[in-house]
């Protein structure tokens, strides 16, 4: 089967580095029954992405897919063996895209492979890992995909690091939806017609609608899987990665939104009204009956006190997550905005970057 680089079958516009056969991470020919192939996707990653290739060992193929790296990581990744597809920059990137682009090339270079370890470039995999994966995927016919515990690396360098490794900590068992470091079987993934190009942001989980619907199952499970390096110290970062969230609400329940799936539909109206509906009604209320107003704006406070009860944890971790928590609807709301924006003037979504390209400092 020859594969294609998007949901809509086209020609491939990317470029496929390297056309003589090279030494990689893995062997690269002959998969064998079972076998797995690796694609990493990265953009200005630096050291973690040299990290993240040496932890991909036992694998048939191993593909890095670049998004116009600045900082030396094509030849880096050329340098530990990895097949290198640099993305067209005529084309808008995102990494639905750039997952599609490495699974094209792995079923060039392995036709045969089984399952595929989708691994972002700033995660480190676990030695572990692979086997428990395949295992699993082997021992489990109607399973599309198997992920485990991912972690944070340094939790401690940030609180938005710290709120990183809780968002991780999720529930195991069969899930609704995996994230970006993914076991997925091959087979699965091309009866759906692979990651969806246009979505910008949360494009795991609109592939996982798709493969439910499909009678396809997806599990989580205690193992551990891989560790990740957000390296995002600064306020700025965690509102824009927030903002880009509500704009994946938007867009996700605009897709997939009418029952049964409702998918994002219950995100989508929680930023709607605590990110922009109450504050244009207490601005409103201040503005129309200066001595009583103000009241308004106690539903906040009312709602941290909500979530700190709710949340797990110390008291003090309790109240961060749920500082954030609220204050996450602000930029959530802004996305969606801005997704109804694009969609008013017909405009293609473009990536909301967050990431910082990493120096010699934070690489």
């Amino acid at each position: 089967m020859q594969a294609r680089e998007s949901v809509n079958p086209k020609a491939s516009t990317e470029r496929i580095a390297g056309t003589e056969p090279k030494a990689s991470a893995g062997p690269q020919s002959g998969a064998a029954p079972g076998a797995f192939g690796v694609v990493v996707i990265g953009r200005n990653e630096g050291k973690r992405l040299i990290t993240c290739l040496g932890s991909v060992s036992g694998a048939a193929a191993v593909v890095y897919v670049d998004s116009n790296s600045s900082d030396g990581s094509v030849a880096a990744a050329r340098a530990l063996g990895a097949d290198v597809v640099e993305l067209d920059l005529a084309i808008p990137f995102t990494a639905a895209r750039a997952r599609n682009a490495g699974f094209a090339r792995l079923l060039a270079m392995q036709p045969d492979v089984a399952y595929v370890q989708f691994v972002d470039g700033d995660c480190e995999l676990a030695v572990t890992w692979p086997e428990a994966a395949t295992a699993f995927l082997a021992a489990n016919g109607d399973a599309a995909a198997v992920c485990g515990r991912l972690r944070e690396r340094y939790p401690e360098r940030s609180v938005y690091n710290w709120l990183c490794d809780r968002e991780w900590d999720r529930p195991t068992g069969e899930v609704r939806a995996f994230a970006g470091n993914v076991m997925i079987r091959a087979a699965a993934l091309r009866s759906v017609g692979l990651y969806r190009e246009d979505v910008i942001a949360a494009e795991e989980d609109e592939l996982c609608v798709r493969l439910r619907q499909a009678n396809w199952r997806i599990w989580r499970l205690a193992d551990e899987m891989a560790l990740h390096d957000a390296a995002m110290l600064h306020f700025g970062q965690w509102w824009r990665r927030t903002q880009r969230a509500g704009y994946a609400f938007a867009q996700g329940a605009h897709l997939h939104g009418a029952p049964p799936e409702r998918h994002f539909v219950r995100e989508t109206r929680r930023a709607l009204v605590w990110g922009i509906l109450l504050p244009l009604a207490a601005i409103i209320a201040t503005i129309a009956l200066p001595r009583f107003g103000w009241i308004a704006w106690l539903v906040y406070p009312l709602q941290l006190a909500r979530l700190g009860i709710n949340n797990p944890g110390s008291p003090s971790e309790r109240m961060r997550l749920a500082f954030f928590q609220l204050l996450a609807r602000f930029p959530e709301g802004l996305g969606l905005a801005m997704f109804r924006y694009d969609r008013l003037l017909h405009r293609r979504p473009q990536l909301i970057e967050h990431k910082q390209i990493p120096t010699s400092r934070n690489a």
